[in-house]
């Protein structure tokens, strides 16, 4: 099948507004280069479009109606007289933006041209055949987007769990007296300098915060950067991994805790804080989220208001605030989060499944 030129099918034009024109109680949609649009209160566009960000992380969206943008905010009608359908065309882009990300130009904020967008060629089946394949896609999506739901519903049943056994400091309701994370735990300053270390082809892992997924609990240590041996031998003496070890972020992104494997062919970087419960007086899991309740985020913000990002090191990270329930109630959390966890797991397999099939035809339809 010939591809076809975006610009013989679309006319593409740019927002005019700054982007501080939004008004939080606006009734239309505002759209700039974020992933989520703002609101403002009058609108210059009423259409069917698919809308590209021209610089920042170069997203794409579609909508229908009426609406306003930002100048760098790409806005692309349909002018093909019946030959597209743009929910195909949003899909299609989906799939470019990567292209477009490797076409981007400039400094620390890369963007694109006009002629990014309207050189970029598309495979144009008969309409009843883009609506076709426009359903099989979006209902993938709707799976998807289906499995996150159910990840986050869980994560909401462990936190409103943790509340209802152990009340919660910043309304009055908490049920056990407060003591500091270093009565309870270890706290350990991964690398002794936070220079960070060349990379090394073939090296190990040195995973940081980024490399954490906080939302999974799972870290990538295929991504992550990789460094010599020689600085997992250099610092092996600083720390030794148990069960129920977990990090936290101490620089940009602050908490954010992840449990971290015992494995020894990786090390930990300057830009987290190691945690290591004393599991005779804590249960790890208890503690781990302890560091996500709104008790201990507020400890953060509040220190984060007053001080600059240094203060999240070791001793900030001992002095932290939890509460000090009985132990056998923390199991008692533990045993729950371990259950719930396993269902977490079964759902987390679905939607890797899942994305993987939507990527495979993506790349089927449109690569």
């Amino acid at each position: 099948m010939e591809k076809v030129r975006v610009s013989d099918l679309t006319k593409i034009r740019t927002g005019k507004l700054d982007a501080n024109a939004s008004s939080e109680d606006g009734q239309y949609p505002f759209f700039t280069c974020s992933k989520e649009p703002l609101k403002i209160s009058t609108y210059s566009y009423d259409c069917e479009c698919v809308l590209v960000a021209g610089n920042g992380d170069l997203n794409v969206k579609y909508y229908n109606g009426k609406f306003d943008a930002y100048q760098r905010t790409y806005i692309i009608e349909n002018n093909s007289d019946g030959k597209l359908y743009m929910p195909y065309l949003y899909l299609f882009m989906e799939e470019y933006v990567e292209e477009l990300r490797r076409q981007a130009i400039g400094g620390v904020i890369k963007y694109i041209k006009l002629g990014n967008l309207t050189d970029a060629m598309i495979e144009l089946p008969s309409v009843e055949e883009q609506r076709n394949i426009v359903k099989i896609l979006f209902k993938a999506k709707q799976i998807l987007e289906q499995r996150e739901i159910e990840l986050e519903k869980l994560d909401e049943l462990i936190k409103a769990r943790f509340v209802e056994l152990f009340g919660n400091p910043l309304d009055g309701t908490a049920k056990y007296p407060i003591h500091q994370v270093g009565e309870v735990a270890n706290s350990v300053d991964p690398q002794p300098s936070h220079r960070t270390p060349p990379v090394e082809e073939g090296g190990i892992p040195y995973v940081s915060i980024k490399d954490c997924d906080y939302k999974t609990g799972k870290i990538d240590f295929e991504g992550a950067r990789k460094v010599s041996l020689k600085v997992l031998e250099e610092h092996m003496n600083r720390y030794t991994l148990h069960d129920g070890d977990f990090v936290v972020g101490k620089i940009g992104t602050i908490g954010n805790p992840v449990f971290v494997p015992v494995r020894n062919d990786y090390t930990l970087s300057a830009n987290v804080v190691l945690i290591q419960p004393n599991s005779e007086l804590v249960s790890p899991y208890f503690l781990k989220y302890s560091f996500e309740s709104d008790f201990v985020e507020r400890q953060f913000a509040e220190a984060k208001n007053s001080t600059s990002q240094a203060a999240f090191g070791i001793q900030k990270v001992r002095t932290v605030e939890v509460m000090n329930p009985d132990l056998d109630v923390q199991r008692e959390f533990e045993i729950f989060v371990k259950q719930v966890d396993k269902s977490k797991f079964e759902i987390q397999k679905s939607l890797e499944k899942t994305q993987l099939l939507f990527d495979s035809l993506m790349q089927e339809y449109f690569g």
